[in-house]
């Protein structure tokens, strides 16, 4: 049962209210003097207090009852306090409620509108001190994780990327494919640093191979490697990927690009160890752990014949899911001032814009945002304007520099532009997307700006 302390020097209105409480499931405890309700609060748990605003019959200021509300207020800072009151020290009591009490009430008193305040405000203690203990259950969790693993230097505080970096952790000693899927920007790359670092092979070469940057004629010497003069300027013969990587880790970012030559190869390779340089016949043997990374819908492309199926369940023995930056608010701000140079700091609308920010380009694009940033402010406080980046209850489309566009907004400026463009790759419809503007409203602001995209 939810309990209340009545601290009340009138022994009619404690037992009134006692009575009152005992009718809705409240246990009630009574003290008649600040100085016995003071001792109780040692003594015993209570969810709320209720106490009177005066305690000497010679005077009717309320200066008795504002000092309780201090001293409880300094003892118990949390718990919440309903003032009863009369007239003559009702300024008094809304005083106190300018310095948080949590309500104040004239007597005699209105039953129903008291027990719904005493209920809501119960109710709000209980779920208050269900977030506090859920937070401090994850800040030790958290602790021993980063006391307990090699994290790599990432900086987290949400709750969706504790549990990738947990399961991550978990997986590393398992000499098992894992597969790291997520929008482009996340920080895929960094998962998978963790897990080699807490592996078994933490020791061995991490490689990587963006499958993605790679011509497809050139991904099977990639791989494989080649024997001088194998193809048109192969001087000489070269390592490939999974060479390097023999006794440690290969990672294969943007596995989706990988052709489906590689892909029957790469298979092989998985499931003997075993492959030939390209132009070689001799067998080589290697023990490499492969994680890969993605940020296309594979089983789509596996529908699409674009995929091969049984390299899918090969490569997925572990999925590792890492949401999008607005999918874990709470990393906004670490990940920001992790960006900004020694002596930066962030100014609370610039914080608001930060967090109001949908950031499509996620981790990566919040980066290139604090770099400019650092580079444009005038001073150590990095402003909105600074940002490059809506303020908060802007349109969309509405920058903190530029002129009117031609879709009735704030045009974005040079510099927001060509980040727009560059974490698009050059596509103008992807960047125009970001920055809530017409493909074609973006190409003659380009024009007027001088701006080539890249």
């Amino acid at each position: 049962m939810p309990t209340v302390l009545i601290i009340d020097d009138n022994a009619a209105v404690s037992v009134a209210l006692d009575v009152l409480f005992s009718l809705h499931d409240i246990e009630a405890l009574r003290a008649a003097s600040p100085e016995a309700g003071l001792a109780m609060l040692e003594q015993h748990s209570v969810d709320l207090v209720i106490q009177d605003m005066n305690f000497s019959a010679d005077t009717t200021s309320g200066e008795e009852g504002t000092a309780l509300f201090k001293a409880i207020r300094e003892r118990h800072p949390d718990l919440p306090v309903i003032l009863l009151t009369a007239w003559t020290h009702l300024n008094a009591a809304v005083d106190l409620i300018k310095a948080g009490a949590a309500d104040y009430l004239a007597k005699p008193w209105d039953d129903h509108k008291l027990i719904a305040t005493v209920n809501n405000l119960i109710e709000l203690g209980q779920a208050k001190r269900a977030l506090q203990q859920r937070v401090q259950g994850e800040l030790r969790q958290r602790r021993e994780l980063e006391r307990g693993h090699d994290l790599r230097g990432m900086v987290f505080q949400d709750p969706a990327t504790e549990r990738v970096i947990h399961l991550a952790c978990q997986v590393a000693r398992a000499d098992v494919p894992v597969l790291i899927s997520g929008p482009n920007g996340t920080g895929k790359e960094r998962i998978a640093e963790i897990i080699q670092a807490n592996s078994a092979v933490r020791d061995g070469p991490f490689v990587v191979l963006n499958c993605g940057a790679i011509p497809s004629e050139l991904i099977e010497a990639e791989l494989f490697g080649a024997e001088a003069g194998a193809y048109t300027g192969a001087a000489k013969a070269r390592e490939g990927k999974f060479e390097a990587a023999d006794g440690g880790t290969l990672f294969l970012d943007e596995i989706g690009n990988l052709p489906l030559a590689g892909q029957m190869k790469l298979l092989r390779v998985l499931e003997t160890g075993r492959f030939e340089r390209l132009g070689s016949n001799r067998e080589r043997q290697v023990k490499v752990r492969v994680v890969s990374a993605t940020n296309a819908d594979l089983q789509a492309m596996i529908r699409a014949g674009t995929f091969r199926e049984d390299l899918f369940y090969r490569l997925n023995v572990i999925e590792l899911r890492l949401p999008p930056l607005a999918a874990r608010p709470m990393d906004i701000l670490p990940l920001a001032m992790s960006f900004l140079g020694e002596g930066k700091q962030l100014h609370a609308d610039a914080q608001a814009a930060l967090l109001a920010h949908p950031w499509p380009g996620n981790v990566r694009e919040l980066k290139n945002v604090m770099l400019r940033a650092s580079l444009l402010a005038s001073g150590d406080v990095i402003r909105v304007g600074d940002l490059g980046l809506p303020a908060v209850g802007a349109g969309a489309g509405g920058f903190g520099m530029g002129g009117a566009g031609d879709d009735g907004n704030r045009e974005p400026d040079r510099d927001t532009i060509s980040l727009a463009l560059s974490r698009a790759g050059g596509v103008v419809a992807q960047a125009a997307a970001e920055l809530g503007l017409s493909r074609q409203a973006l190409y003659r602001r380009m024009e007027r700006l001088g701006i080539v995209r890249p």
